[in-house]
């Protein structure tokens, strides 16, 4: 749960997000803002964050009073075939999001990932301390992403999220609902950990996050930056996640599937993906007292919605 937003001042911010299509600025759009509030998402056509001019041009003219950097290249697999265009987004993107806030002098939040670790400690819950060693070029590119952004600007709040999900683009759940009305048996990893993390809890945390950055007098709050974990509460496999997809969308007439668990080695991909992804996100409880949801309660929200939306569409 996170702690309230107090939202009677009418005390007028401008999110600058970049990112438009992507699940997490999907989110920031339909969460609530204090009043006041709005949000601006910046895509590709109106400034490519691996333009530095116009990231820089962007920035200055925003009028934000805060940055998040949404944007990011999260092909895993096909970044292992095109590793310049990862580092493109992922290191120099980020790169030139944080210069243009250093000079701009505002604060930003930009979004990461576990892939940075390489989940080789079972049963660890890693915590922002422990020693990043990435296994893919996505991964290696958002660990440099993160490098440039703490060398650009101490203004910043790095945020690591993991199995991010929801109704909007490309991501496991909607795939999975596809999938069920292809397949009658599917084959999913069950050695593999981590926690489901649904975009719009995300969005919650950032719009905290900047709220008590934004309150908190210049020159103080120190704590506010630096690095923070932030997911799903609970863990689970890719086989379970699944499982519990297609329960919670049985309830709306969805068919069942046969589930067969696998081994990892035994569904080989382009990119190695850690075992295990589980993150610690105690700190962001402590610093801001946010903490997530269970990710089964997230899950079912979601399933709901995709699933009226599918009716909506039939009817």
């Amino acid at each position: 749960m996170m702690k309230n937003i107090d939202t009677s001042p009418a005390d007028r911010r401008l999110l600058l997000v970049f990112g438009h299509s992507g699940q997490v600025a999907s989110a920031l759009r339909e969460t609530a803002l204090p009043a006041g509030w709005s949000v601006r998402t910046v895509g590709r056509a109106e400034a490519d964050i691996t333009d530095v001019d116009a990231v820089e041009r962007t920035v200055a003219s925003s009028g934000a009073a805060l940055v998040i950097n949404a944007a990011a290249y999260t092909a895993v697999d096909r970044a292992e075939s095109e590793p310049e265009l990862a580092f493109a987004v992922n290191r120099d993107g980020a790169a030139h999001v944080a210069n243009a806030c250093a000079r701009a002098g505002l604060p930003l939040i930009h979004i990461s990932t576990d892939c940075v670790f390489d989940g080789k400690t079972p049963g660890h819950a890693y915590r922002e301390s422990d020693p990043v060693n990435p296994l893919s070029a996505y991964g290696v590119s958002k660990a440099a992403g993160e490098n440039a952004v703490r060398g650009a600007t101490p203004r910043h709040a790095i945020v690591r999220t993991s199995w991010v999900y929801g109704p909007h683009g490309h991501n496991f759940v909607p795939m999975m609902l596809r999938l069920c009305e292809e397949r009658p048996e599917l084959g999913i990893v069950d050695d593999q950990y981590g926690s489901p993390t649904a975009a719009s809890d995300i969005a919650d945390a950032l719009v905290a996050m900047a709220h008590r950055i934004l309150a908190t007098p210049a020159g103080e709050g120190e704590e506010l930056f630096g690095t923070f974990h932030f997911c799903g509460t609970g863990w689970t496999t890719w086989y379970g996640f699944a499982h519990e997809i297609f329960a919670l969308a049985r309830v709306h007439g969805h068919g069942m599937p046969g589930l067969r668990p696998v081994a990892a080695v035994d569904y080989p991909t382009p990119a190695v993906r850690p075992n295990n992804s589980v993150l610690n996100c105690q700190w962001l409880a402590e610093v801001y007292g946010i903490t997530a949801p269970s990710w089964r309660s997230s899950l079912q929200a979601c399933i709901n919605r995709l699933c009226a939306a599918a009716l909506g569409a039939a009817a």
